[in-house]
């Protein structure tokens, strides 16, 4: 989410008045940590995805001004971050050698597919671009016309891959708060939109991965004006004709942590399940750059056969 003046304002007079609540407050359940990370490097800041390897450690992160970097996130014994390092950032290029447009690099989502294959969308002009490595040349994914008609800068915030290749994708806003957030797909060439998943509240889209379970997490947050951010992690039963068996798999605090846009999940050597999240800060002095963990375990990770939800 590209930075907002009434946010950046409001983010302001949070940190003068000094009413950030994750100090005092008590961390959701299956909280690990919270990881501020910073680099010397211009162009750092305004994360909105990250994807993790299988093990835990090397990943993939995006900024939301088409910047792109990989890194490495070292673990003490008991597997909590202790430390990240990345290379220096890089431009996501277009069809040749020159970086995105400016006015087309609002980047947010980002998948990466079994055989290596890197998937970014894009927020304000709604697009999927894909990449068969992240630092060459880009092919755009045919667009329905319907992306053209999603609303200015909540486009497609949300980007997940399955394990066959299919792709979802979904717009940060529904367009009326009672509406179900549309959830499309990609596959065989062709996009369609077959569901939709349900809005709940002042809750946005931020982020969407497709777990070592087969269930389909998105990563939700809300704006609470100088209280900060809230974080919310729902996960589904995906199936070929909708998302059922809907759990709340995260619930954080007012302003326990920041603004958390990207999420990767994956399976620790317990087997439980990791979401990893990363925070944007809108490149702004006053927020952070935080790589946060939560724990499923394994004990909850039940299936559920529920009836899928309709449109």
């Amino acid at each position: 989410m590209p930075k907002r003046p009434v946010l950046a304002l409001t983010a302001g007079v949070f940190l003068v008045l000094g009413l950030q609540g994750s100090a005092s407050q008590p961390s959701a359940a299956g909280f690990l940590s919270a990881f501020t990370w910073s680099m010397t490097d211009d162009r750092f800041g305004g994360f909105s995805g990250i994807e993790l390897a299988e093990d835990g450690t090397s990943f993939l992160a995006l900024t939301d001004r088409g910047n792109w970097t990989k890194g490495r996130i070292t673990r003490t014994a008991d597997g909590i971050i202790s430390a990240v390092t990345a290379r220096p950032l890089r431009p996501l290029r277009g069809r040749f050698e020159a970086p995105l447009d400016p006015n087309r690099n609002d980047s947010e989502g980002l998948a990466v597919g079994p055989d290596g294959t890197v998937y970014v969308s894009f927020e304000s002009a709604a697009r999927v671009l894909r990449y068969d490595t992240i630092d060459g040349p880009a092919r755009n994914l045919v667009t329905p016309r319907e992306f053209g008609r999603m609303q200015n800068n909540s486009a497609l915030e949300a980007l997940a891959i399955d394990r066959d290749g299919t792709l979802y994708t979904l717009p940060e806003r529904s367009g009326e708060l009672d509406r179900p957030f549309p959830v499309w797909r990609y596959r065989d060439g062709a996009w369609d939109q077959p569901f939709g998943l349900r809005r709940d509240g002042g809750y946005l889209a931020a982020g969407a991965d497709i777990g070592p379970d087969g269930r389909f997490y998105l990563l939700e947050r809300q704006f609470h004006g100088i209280l900060g951010f809230s974080t919310r992690v729902r996960s589904f039963a995906l199936s070929e004709t909708g998302l059922s068996g809907e759990r709340t798999e995260l619930q954080s605090g007012i302003g326990q942590h920041d603004n958390l846009e990207g999420l990767s999940v994956w399976q620790d050597a317990s087997g439980a399940i990791r979401l990893t999240m990363i925070a944007d800060d809108n490149f702004n002095f006053f927020q952070k750059t935080e790589i946060v963990e939560y724990r499923i375990p394994p004990s909850t990770q039940e299936p559920d056969l529920s009836e899928p939800q309709g449109n």
